[in-house]
């Protein structure tokens, strides 16, 4: 099941069972003011779209889910570092997830492809974003970022967001490798193709390495980016293009 509803704003809204208090949603490609290959609403500043553009449309996304903050737009490289908002830091620092304790702060992770994995407690106490491509999903990120919310893992609930999907998602046999070295398991995400490499199934490796942590509450996933480009951005199938946002907060 998808675990999402799309709403009259061209938003995907997570349906999943957090309090009140949690707020997410996931943006759509269109909307916004950006001219092609970036249409429309594209919230990426490192793309080579005009600044101009990017800034409205960004404006666009606050007031649409009436956000309480600018989001912490963090520089994403693929790697494992987690971002705390409730602590000192050098905003020019990438990072590749993104977390916070304090209400009105905007966690949110730039997404074309990688999958976002949305993390919440199920208190309310805590929530979380990660950047999920399959090099950040073999390195660790979503094992530093539950590790970095330093909540007991059956007390989270996660949510996959669109990415790009195992039939449209073909690796080498070092991917395979990587995942297969953490767990061998891993081995059922991966489907060999008529060329000898691999459609990688992105999703089926998030949930394995959260229900490995003892994350059990998981919900979404579902949506594939490339087959979607009436909705989504898709590096893979465009090359030059935007990125959505996924976006997380305590109200």
């Amino acid at each position: 099941m998808r675990h999402a509803a799309e709403d009259s704003g061209g938003v995907l809204r997570p349906q999943w069972p957090v309090p009140r208090a949690v707020r997410a949603a996931f943006t759509l490609r269109g909307g916004g003011v950006s001219a092609p290959p970036f249409d429309s609403l594209n919230l990426a500043a490192h793309v080579g779209d005009d600044a101009a553009a990017v800034a409205e449309n960004r404006r666009r996304v606050r007031e649409r889910l009436a956000l309480p903050a600018e989001p912490d737009w963090i520089e994403q490289v693929h790697g494992t570092r987690v971002a705390d908002l409730d602590q000192p830091r050098d905003v020019h620092s990438p990072a590749d997830a993104v977390l916070t304790r304090t209400r009105g702060r905007v966690c949110a992770v730039q997404v074309a492809d990688c999958m976002p994995v949305l993390i919440a407690a199920r208190d309310a106490s805590a929530v979380a974003a990660a950047h999920a491509g399959w090099r950040g999903l073999a390195a660790g990120v979503l094992e530093e970022t539950v590790a970095s919310l330093g909540i007991a893992s059956e007390k989270l609930i996660a949510w996959l967001g669109p990415a790009i999907s195992a039939p449209h998602f073909e690796v080498g046999g070092e991917v395979r490798t990587a995942f297969l070295a953490h767990d061998a398991g891993a081995e059922a995400a991966f489907v060999t193709n008529a060329r000898g490499r691999w459609q990688c199934d992105l999703a089926t490796l998030a949930r394995r390495r959260l229900l490995a942590l003892g994350v059990g509450g998981i919900c979404g996933g579902g949506w594939c980016t490339f087959a979607d480009p009436a909705r989504f951005f898709s590096f893979r199938r465009d090359g030059r293009c935007g990125r959505m946002a996924a976006l997380i907060w305590l109200e």
